[in-house]
């Protein structure tokens, strides 16, 4: 989990159901996801990537 929080991840807004789904990635899979995230964020405007978008964890 540490890794999605150092990513950027709001874990405390998800349910219990949503982190064990993360708890449960391949470090493939987590490395991936981070790597999502960094591109995604590197594409928003500065203003949108600090938007607090409902609901997404990925957002």
């Amino acid at each position: 989990m540490r890794a999605l929080t150092d990513a950027g991840f709001d874990t405390d807004r998800l349910s219990e159901d949503q982190l064990e789904v993360l708890r449960a990635l391949a470090p493939e899979e987590l490395a991936l996801l981070v790597d999502i995230r960094g591109r995604l964020d590197a594409a928003a405007p500065e203003v949108q990537a600090h938007a607090d978008v409902a609901g997404g964890a990925l957002f």
